[in-house]
């Protein structure tokens, strides 16, 4: 065979798609400059470099190749926030492993679950939480249980620092798995959405481009965009968002382990980006600092994950002289719209999520499927490259929450309902699967009811959302006693305290005779949310 036939039929070699190379390329070249500044803790004021995020995730990705573990494995992650907890998922990442983040309110019923549905292969968690995170795990069969602490201890780095900090990225293509995100139905059954490399870096690059980014030098890696990072990590807005923006523009990251309104304000005079639920900007507003002479250096402050306020975003403009720029997106989506970061592109528009994002599909649809008009309101469906790969292990699940054209187009039903401008700018009306978004956390009263129904004397519950001035919504229930029994609101609150996650406790409970219904007997959510709209004033 000539060496033309045999090039001819050699296999094309194809490009590393992992997403760690993408991030990677975006470091700058003087890998001693700072990536992340510590703000709080008894290491404030510590600084990593880039190189330390390159060595550091090295050493934990050479860990779990010493464990011979089974390709694309699942690590289940709960531990507090910490750049270490950072280099973990960018380690599992390099790895060709599967981040599985958990939500570190979780309590033991909830990870139990977890554990059985995702069968991870290494499980990571706080050293306190080690006795009985450790035997849920191994009776879940988990081979691997560490423990990672916010003060860089832990058997994870004990294991870790003997490790090589030399590292080759697995070769990932666009279509491998890299997280899976739990999020729960209104059957209370948790679903793990399943976030593709590919997924994950399209919404990136997409974000990086829209939302200006500013890069720092390519070689000194001084000037640029500087990020306020004070977000949790163990979901789409803190981890994907907040993180791969400022990684994938190389820029430097002002890290806060826990919120503190006062510290925040006190460092806006450094940074230029801040991401946030609405939670936070009501708590920043409680602050006598904040001023539009503490903001006049920042560009853009973005807001998320829970509905935001009129009078918290006309509030924000009158203080500080900036307007907030609210988005729409999804576990299952990463971000989906966002009003104009760029003032030539427009105004951005209060109680508004903005038009689709560049690459993103999105249409508005009545319940038989037909096309709304501008201003109609009807059901939200996407497609996209960030759309997401399904549900783990639920393929009838994740048929079902596709519609499928006739010509092959796949839309995900996102359950949200809205109504499109005539600009394309879409507003979020409500959400057909009755989720709660409290402090910017997911709750789903399928879920908070199963655990009520269970008590001793409860014969059944509703539980629904309110407006909150605080949390944007607040979690109420309503409960209806079995014949004869004497039933306490504090105590059903008292009784799920420590066996759910305190955002899902419900913040009163009221003891009713009966639940309003329909003539089909359904429950009507929509009279106790507006019985009790007024709650939290």
């Amino acid at each position: 065979m000539s060496s033309a036939a045999a090039s001819a039929t050699a296999p094309v070699a194809t490009p590393n798609a992992n997403l760690y190379v993408a991030l990677r390329a975006a470091f700058p070249q003087r890998g001693s400059a700072t990536a992340i500044e510590l703000c709080d803790g008894p290491h404030a004021g510590d600084r990593y470099s880039w190189d330390d995020l390159e060595r550091g995730s090295a050493k934990l990705a050479n860990l779990l190749a010493r464990l011979e573990l089974p390709p694309a494995s699942r690590i289940a992650v709960q531990v507090d926030k910490s750049v270490e907890a950072l280099m973990l998922y960018l380690a599992v990442l390099r790895a060709g492993h599967v981040y599985l983040p958990l939500n570190n309110g979780y309590q033991e019923a909830e990870i139990a679950y977890f554990i059985g549905n995702a069968e991870p292969a290494v499980a990571v968690c706080t050293p306190q939480a080690f006795p009985w995170f450790s035997r849920i795990a191994f009776q879940g069969g988990t081979r691997h249980v560490f423990t990672l602490g916010e003060q860089r201890d832990g058997t994870l780095l004990d294991r870790a620092a003997h490790c090589d900090d030399v590292q080759q990225p697995v070769h990932r293509a666009p279509d491998d798995l890299a997280a899976i995100l739990y999020t729960s139905g209104t059957t209370g059954r948790s679903k793990g959405a399943m976030l593709t490399h590919g997924n994950l870096l399209s919404n990136a690059r997409v974000l990086k481009d829209f939302w200006d980014w500013r890069a720092p030098d390519p070689l000194s890696g001084e000037g640029g965009d500087v990020l306020i990072h004070a977000l949790p990590i163990f979901h789409v807005h803190g981890l994907f968002v907040a993180s791969h923006g400022a990684l994938l523009n190389g820029s430097r990251m002002l890290w806060f382990s826990k919120f503190d309104p006062r510290a925040v304000v006190a460092r806006l005079p450094e940074a230029t980006v801040f991401m946030g639920v609405p939670t936070l900007y009501v708590r920043l507003l409680g602050e006598p600092g904040l001023t539009a002479a503490a903001a006049a250096g920042m560009r853009l402050f973005i807001s998320g994950s829970a509905p935001l306020l009129v009078e918290t975003f006309d509030a924000w403009t009158a203080r500080t002289g900036h307007v907030i720029l609210e988005r729409y997106g999804m576990s299952e989506t990463v971000m989906l719209t966002s009003n104009p970061c760029r003032a030539a592109d427009g105004e951005r528009r209060r109680g508004t999520v903005g038009a689709a994002l560049p690459g993103v599909g999105l249409r508005v649809v009545h319940d038989d499927g037909r096309a709304c008009a501008d201003g109609e309101i009807g059901h939200i469906q996407v497609r996209g490259p960030n759309v997401f790969a399904g549900y783990w292990r639920m393929p009838e699940k994740t048929a079902e929450e596709f519609a499928v054209d006739a010509d092959g187009t796949r839309w995900f039903r996102t359950g949200d309902v809205g109504q499109r401008a005539a600009d394309g700018g879409i507003t979020i009306v409500g959400r057909s699967k009755d989720l709660i978004i409290s402090g910017g956390y997911n709750v789903y009263p399928a879920e908070i009811e199963g655990w009520i129904n269970e008590m001793p004397g409860v014969a059944e519950s509703a539980v629904v959302g309110v407006p909150h001035p605080d949390f944007g919504e607040g979690v109420i229930a309503i409960v209806v006693p079995r014949a004869g029994a004497d039933l306490e609101g504090s105590a059903i609150i008292a009784g799920l305290k420590g066996r759910i996650a305190g955002f899902k406790v419900p913040k009163q409970v009221f003891i009713e005779r009966e639940l309003p219904r329909n003539a089909m007997g359904k429950v009507q959510k929509n009279l106790l949310r507006e019985i009790h709209r007024g709650l939290f004033g």
